[in-house]
């Protein structure tokens, strides 16, 4: 029988659709699940939610004990076979909050600022200095274990614990499985699609569709005229704009679509949030401040239905497309699955560095998970790549070491503060930051 062990289990509807999942799942229906969470709360609510729907849907077959605290983690870490991390460091106030706030009165706009730029250096300082702890923790309490990591900074958390503790680890996120079909749906050729074949690798939110076919035959030519046509209108002042202006420009100018949305990519890249062009903004319809818009309308939602969801009659679930669910039922039956997963490139791509986090096709199996051989990507799209993983690598080099003139560089480094920030200004967000920030980081030096 399999433990399973949720950190963040206070993210109650993301608990349901993985440990849903696993329910729904003939090998890990019966696992022991222990859900852990430092708000009281919300932990609860999650559990009497699981506990319903494993009445309804796993006639109770799973045990689910809840942890709360620090104190609680080590207890719901013992003996897991599965660690399923989704903690925010932080959370939304006051660290999302000051991640906006503060670098606005440089000037500094973001639209996420979950991954890269100031948002997610500071985002990885806070959350790498907790997963040391977490490892720490696993390494006495169940040393065997996978952790599934869904945590942002995907690229940096993952590396964190990948190159500086013993824990075997793989990184998970949404975009690689709805890359191609959402972009051939938007363009209003996914109907006409009889068997769809594609090819991504790259780094998690900058992963790149290499390939993308039906029954053999090139769908790029396609998709970049009805693309181009799309954009053309819509940047006409006045005209009606869509969700994907960004990501359909850099595929006009690099050539290949990126596996993120445009309000992510227009903050990974120093050509759209520009105070020197503020009409951009307008013009490829980017979303400023758009996470903390999305905490905002979710804490409201949560007001209005955590009542329904928690304790409805009606509760139910059908298995997702999340990977989790379907790495635990692998590595139990020892039957393989391919994946799209983020990993130590080690080769995988020859040209990106071999110390980053690449996100590649994944074979899993009993043995655990594996990258897939890869191969070159186009050399405009690693110089992408590298743009980013230069900022991840100097951030885990800042949080291993815990030294300020490492948070500098990663700042110096990032290709939007670059673009908008001196050298001495962006040392003095780092500074300001740093300081409001102090109560969820170590002394930096």
């Amino acid at each position: 029988m399999a433990k399973i062990t949720f950190l963040g289990a206070g993210s109650t509807i993301f608990a349901k659709n993985i440990l849903g999942d696993a329910m729904l799942s003939p090998a890990l229906r019966d696992a022991e699940i222990a859900l852990y969470d430092i708000d009281g709360s919300r932990l609860q609510e999650s559990k009497i939610m699981l506990d319903r729907l494993n009445e309804k849907l796993n006639q109770g077959r799973a045990s689910i004990k809840a942890h709360l605290g620090n104190r609680g983690r080590r207890a719901a870490l013992r003996g897991a076979d599965y660690v399923v991390n989704a903690i925010q460091v932080g959370g939304y106030e006051p660290c999302t909050v000051i991640d906006f706030e503060v670098p606005k009165k440089y000037g500094l706009r973001q639209t996420i600022g979950d991954t890269l730029g100031i948002g997610g250096i500071f985002r990885g300082l806070r959350t790498a200095h907790v997963m040391l702890q977490i490892a720490g923790d696993m390494e006495k309490e169940c040393p065997e274990a996978w952790l599934l990591n869904y945590t942002n900074p995907m690229s940096i958390v993952t590396g964190i614990m990948l190159r500086h503790t013993g824990v075997k680890t793989v990184g998970l996120c949404h975009s690689v499985q709805v890359c191609a079909r959402g972009l051939l749906r938007h363009l209003g050729m996914l109907d006409k699609v009889k068997k769809l074949r594609w090819k991504i690798a790259g780094i998690n939110h900058m992963g790149w569709l290499l390939e993308i076919t039906d029954d053999g035959r090139d769908l790029y030519p396609e998709i970049k005229k009805r693309a181009e046509r799309l954009n053309r209108a819509a940047r006409t002042r006045g005209a009606e704009k869509h969700h994907d202006m960004v990501r359909f420009e850099i595929m006009k100018h690099f050539s290949y679509y990126v596996t993120e949305s445009s309000e992510h990519s227009a903050e990974y890249f120093p050509y759209w949030i520009k105070s020197s062009h503020p009409e951009l903004i307008d013009e490829f319809h980017i979303p400023l401040d758009e996470y903390p818009r999305r905490c905002e309308l979710q804490i409201e939602f949560w007001k209005k239905r955590a009542k329904d969801i928690v304790h409805g009659k009606d509760i139910t679930h059908e298995r997702t497309g999340e990977y989790g669910s379907y790495i635990m039922e692998s590595l139990e039956t020892d039957t393989a699955v391919s994946i799209g997963g983020n990993v130590l490139n080690q080769g995988l791509i020859p040209n990106l560095p071999s110390a980053a986090v690449v996100e590649v096709p994944c074979m899993v199996d009993g043995q655990g998970v594996q990258g897939v051989y890869s191969g070159e990507l186009p050399e405009q799209l690693a110089a992408l790549n590298r743009s980013h993983i230069s900022v991840h690598l100097m951030t885990i080099e800042a949080a291993m070491t815990l030294r300020k003139e490492a948070v500098y560089q990663a700042a110096y480094l990032d290709p939007h503060t670059g673009s908008e920030l001196t050298l001495d200004r962006t040392r003095e967000l780092c500074d300001e930051l740093l300081e409001a920030e102090a109560d969820w980081l170590p002394a930096y030096k």
